[in-house]
C-alpha cells in the first residue's frame, strides 16, 4: 500500500533565455552570494559573464569559488565555507553540474555547523540550518539541482559519501538546456548513463502497487534511449537536450520512489570506485549495472526485468521470462557501449588489487539493494564480474 508525503519545493525556471530571473530571485533570499562552479568553461561558454553582469545590474556582491572537482572533495568544501563566513555570505549560487551543485550544497550545510564540515556528511543528523542554495544547471547528470543530497568525497581517507537535509534543495534552479550545448560527448553519455541509474534505482523494487511511479520510470529511460546519442552525435540538437535535461531532474527529485522502500545498490558499489580511482560517476555505473542486474536475475526477480524488457525494450512478452529478462539486459549494455562507454573496469584502470576492500565499504551501513539485498560477498561477486 502506497502512503508517502509529497513535496519537491525546488522552483524551476526551464528553457531558454531563463536566466533573466536569476537577479530578483537570488533578492528573495539574500544579497551577498557565493558563486560555486569547476574548471572554468562557464568562462568559455559566456555563462560567467551573464551572471556577473546580472548580480552587478541587481547590486548584488558576490565572490567566488572555482575549480570544484568532478568529485568533489571535502577539501573544497572546508575553502568555501572559509570564504562565506569571512564574507558574510547569504546565499549560495551553483553554476554547472552535479559536482558543484553538490560542493554548494555542504558548503550551506556546513556553514552553520562549528565542527569540521566531514562530520555533517557522515552523520547528515548534524544538519540543523542551511544557507538557501539555487542553481544555474550545464549538465544533464545528476539532478542535483531538484533534490536534497550531496555526494562528497574525501581523499585522505578514500571515501565518498551522501548527506543530506530537506533545506538542501536549491529554491530555484534554472534550467536552459543550450547551457548544455558545449558539454564534450564523454559527458553526455556518462550523465545519460547517471540518469538511468537513478531511474533503475527506484523502478528495480518490491513495491509492486506503485503503478504510476513505474510508468513514470519507463518514460524517463525511453527519454534516455531517445535522445542519449542524439545528443552525443548532435551536441546542439536542443529537442534532445531539453528532454535529458528534464529527465535528470524528475530521476531523482523524489517522484519515482514516493511510495517505495528506498536502498540503492549500484550508486553505492560506484562510489566505492570513484573514491578510490576517481573515476567519472557514470562511466563507473555504465560498467556495474549490466552485471548487477544479471547477479539480481533469478526465479524471484524475473517478473521486474520482463516489465522492463517489455515496456522499456518492446521485447515480445510472449516469449519465456527469462529469455526476456536477459534480452533486457544485453540491451542495456549494448545502449550503453553506443554511448561510447566502457564495459569494463579494466577500461579504466581498475584491477583486482582493492576489490575486496571497496566491496566490504560498499556494504559499511549494511546490505544495499531492494530486489535482491548484497552483502559484501555479492558486492565483490559483481566487481570481478566487470573486470
Amino acid at each position: 500500500m502506497q502512503n508517502f508525503n509529497y513535496s519537491i519545493p525546488t522552483k524551476v525556471f526551464f528553457g531558454k533565455g531563463q536566466i533573466k530571473v536569476l537577479g530578483t530571485n537570488i533578492k528573495q533570499y539574500g544579497s551577498k552570494v557565493l558563486i560555486v562552479y569547476g574548471g572554468g568553461s562557464i568562462k568559455r561558454n559566456g555563462i560567467y559573464d551573464k551572471i556577473v553582469n546580472i548580480l552587478k545590474e541587481e547590486n548584488i556582491d558576490f565572490c567566488e569559488l572555482s575549480g570544484v572537482e568532478p568529485n568533489p572533495r571535502i577539501t573544497t568544501v572546508r575553502k568555501g565555507i572559509e570564504i562565506c563566513k569571512d564574507n558574510n555570505i547569504d546565499f549560495v549560487l551553483a553554476v554547472g553540474g552535479g559536482s558543484s551543485i553538490d560542493c554548494a550544497k555542504a558548503i550551506a550545510a556546513g556553514y552553520y555547523y562549528e565542527g569540521d564540515p566531514w562530520d555533517i556528511v557522515i552523520n547528515p543528523k548534524k544538519i540543523e540550518k542551511v544557507l538557501p542554495i539555487a542553481s544555474i544547471l550545464t549538465l544533464a547528470a545528476t539532478g542535483s539541482e531538484m533534490d536534497v543530497y550531496a555526494v562528497i568525497s574525501n581523499t585522505e581517507t578514500n571515501q565518498k559519501l551522501g548527506t543530506s537535509h530537506p533545506d538542501m534543495a536549491p529554491k530555484f534552479s534554472i534550467l536552459d538546456p543550450e547551457y548544455t550545448f558545449s558539454v564534450p560527448a564523454s559527458q553526455t553519455a556518462s550523465g545519460t548513463a547517471d540518469i538511468m541509474s537513478h531511474t533503475f534505482e527506484s523502478y528495480f523494487t518490491n513495491t509492486r502497487e506503485t503503478f504510476i511511479q513505474n510508468r513514470i520510470s519507463e518514460a524517463i529511460l525511453k527519454t534516455c534511449i531517445e535522445y542519449g546519442v542524439k545528443a552525443v552525435k548532435d551536441p546542439e540538437n536542443y529537442e534532445a537536450r531539453a528532454n535529458l535535461m528534464w529527465a535528470s531532474s524528475l530521476a531523482i527529485n523524489g517522484l519515482l520512489v514516493y511510495g517505495k522502500t528506498r536502498n540503492w545498490a549500484v550508486h553505492p558499489m560506484e562510489h566505492e570506485l570513484s573514491a578510490v580511482y576517481d573515476i567519472t560517476h557514470g562511466v563507473g555505473l555504465a560498467i556495474l549495472t549490466p552485471h548487477w542486474m544479471k547477479y539480481v536475475l533469478d526465479e524471484n526477480t524475473v517478473g521486474n526485468f520482463v516489465e522492463y524488457g517489455v515496456n522499456v525494450w518492446g521485447i515480445d512478452k510472449n516469449r519465456d521470462k527469462m529469455s526476456i529478462a536477459n534480452e533486457a539486459i544485453e540491451k542495456t549494455k549494448e545502449y550503453f557501449v553506443s554511448l561510447g562507454l566502457p564495459t569494463t573496469l579494466k577500461e579504466v584502470g581498475i584491477g583486482e588489487d582493492r576489490l575486496e576492500e571497496m566491496a566490504k565499504k560498499s556494504v559499511s551501513r549494511g546490505k544495499i539493494g531492494v530486489i535482491k539485498a548484497l552483502n559484501e560477498k555479492d558486492v565483490l561477486n559483481i566487481f570481478k564480474a566487470a573486470l
